[in-house]
Parts: structure tokens; sequence; C-alpha cells
């Protein structure tokens, strides 16, 4: 169901003069965080996923991380950080090197924080987290990623092409008197995106049922439509745009030499466990046990269930 946004205790930083890696420069950005217990003596860094905010984020603060510092920040394109729909100008290719940047001056500048005990990134947070790995490993002690990869696949590209051609390609989205909050488009894009989010076996075996809906049509409404009806077009775009070119490699490279996905895993120092499910439809748990083998200090644990993508959002 569409929730009522909520912006209790978030706090914004100001960033200025910052250059994203597409050569744009931006006079000012701001991140949006959350800070939860800051008298707690080791950090935790929560990055949000892809259609998450920081209130809707899990913040492990009632459980195992109940003694730490934690400190949830929105990405870059999400509605709370600077995004498209926020800011003036805001570039149109987006990265995770752009969000790792900006979350480092966060934490070093306005924070005053030189180390992370732990990060923690579910999906598209799961994908900032190993960039900060990649990017900061003598700041990032000990890092989780749970259903996401070091690299997007082919398949998972492919798959973002389907609601992403809904959205652009609806009436709604293409008549400027609507563009901005073209709600055909929006369901669209829910529709296409809906059939990836858990697994055939849960599918199969009704479970929307036991959500409380009473046919698969219902839940679609509900999950596939009404959940997005509250987020702007260009955010859903700059996002998946993130999301699709992702690839730790990229930002190791030195100059123009490009460096295999392999190498870059190998230079990997910080402490990760890798957390897929078996049967995420996304990000696929055979390829985050070949990234496990090759990470200097890595280890696997991958989670049985059939909600797959979401079974690491909590289900």
């Amino acid at each position: 169901m569409s929730h009522i946004y909520e912006s209790t205790g978030i706090q914004y930083c100001e960033l200025r003069d910052f250059t994203f890696e597409s050569g744009d420069t931006l006079p000012s950005v701001r991140l949006a965080y959350q800070d939860f217990n800051p008298n707690g003596k080791q950090l935790a860094l929560i990055p949000t996923c892809f259609r998450g905010r920081i209130n809707t984020t899990l913040s492990f603060t009632t459980g195992a991380l109940q003694d730490y510092r934690v400190v949830v920040v929105a990405l870059f394109g999400n509605g709370e950080s600077s995004s498209p729909s926020n800011t003036a100008n805001f570039p149109a290719l987006l990265s995770y090197h752009d969000c790792v940047r900006a979350q480092h001056r966060l934490l070093v500048e306005h924070l005053k924080i030189s180390s992370v005990e732990v990060m923690i990134g579910f999906s598209m947070g799961g994908q900032c987290t190993y960039h900060w790995a990649a990017m900061h490993p003598e700041m990032i002690i000990n890092a989780v990623m749970i259903c996401s990869s070091a690299k997007t696949s082919l398949h998972n590209y492919q798959f973002l092409e389907g609601p992403k051609a809904a959205l652009v390609h609806s009436v709604d989205y293409n008549n400027p008197a609507t563009k901005k909050m073209p709600i055909r488009g929006l369901h669209a894009f829910g529709r296409a995106y809906s059939a990836w989010l858990t697994s055939a076996e849960w599918f199969e075996q009704r479970l929307f049922e036991k959500q409380g809906f009473s046919s698969l049509g219902e839940w679609a409404e509900s999950v596939g439509e009404k959940n997005y009806e509250d987020w702007h077009p260009e955010n859903l775009l700059a996002m998946v745009g993130m999301w699709q070119r992702s690839d730790i490699s990229k930002v190791l490279k030195s100059s123009d030499q490009e460096m295999s996905l392999d190498v870059a895993l190998r230079r990997i120092s910080t402490r990760i466990l890798l957390m897929p499910c078996y049967t995420d439809q996304y990000f696929r748990w055979e390829a985050s046990e070949k990234e496990a083998k090759l990470l200097s200090n890595g280890q696997l644990a991958v989670i049985p269930s059939v909600w797959g993508h979401t079974a690491g959002g909590g289900e």
C-alpha cells in the first residue's frame, strides 16, 4: 500500500561545489540522513535501497545494532537527498561513485567520523556498500550486502528496461501537463516491476492471499501500482540508471585502463558477509557465491526463502 511520507528525525547536510562523475558541478547538494543513538561507541552506516526512504529502511536499532550509533543515509535520487525532483540541473547520469563521495564527506567533514565498524546495505544499498568497500577499504571494517551484487548482471539490467519503458512510453509521461506526476505511467512501471519482487514459487503458493489479498489482481494493484504513486518519475529513472550501471571495477580503474571485476573483488580488504536469497530474481545467489570466493575476506550466507528479493527487506 502507499504510505504517508514520514520525515520525523531526518536531518540534512549541505555539500557545496559538488562535482559528479558526469562532470556536472552543482553549487550545492544535500544528503538526508538520520542519526540514531549518537552516543554509541561504534558506528554503523546504512544507505537506503531502491524506492527506499530513510524511515522505511531497516535500521536494526532494536536488534543487532541496538548498542551502535546508526546513521541511515538516503541515496542521491530518492527524493530526500538531492534528486531530479528537488535539485535544479541535477545530472542525467548518476553513479554510486557520486553517492559514496558525498556520504564520505558527510561522515568525515560533517559528523567527524573516521571509521565505520559495519556498513549494511540491502539491494541498491548493498551495491552502494560494495562501492564503499572498493573505494574506502581502510574506513569500512565490516560490510554486509543483502540481496545485492558487485556488478549488475546483464539479466538484471534487461529486466529493468521493462518497467523503465512502461513509464517513459506512457501517455501521461509524454504529456507536458501531466509529466511531473504521470499516474498511468507510474502504475505501468509498478505493474511491470511487480512480478520480479518475489519468486515463481511465491506466486504458485499463492502467498499474496496470506498477505490479505483476495486475488492476484488485488495484490498487483496495491503493490504494483499504489506503491509508486508518491514517486517522482525522474527520481525513479535516475535510480534505475544508477542500478543498471553498477560495477565496482569502474571506480577502481586507473586512467583509461579497464579492470576486471575479479581483480576489483580481490583488491577489497574489508571483511564482507554476502547474504543473497535462493530465489532472488535480481541478484542470483550463484553470483554472490562467486564473489565470496574472490574476496580476500568474504563469507556467504544464503537466505532460504521463497520471498525472493523481498526476503532481504525483512519478509
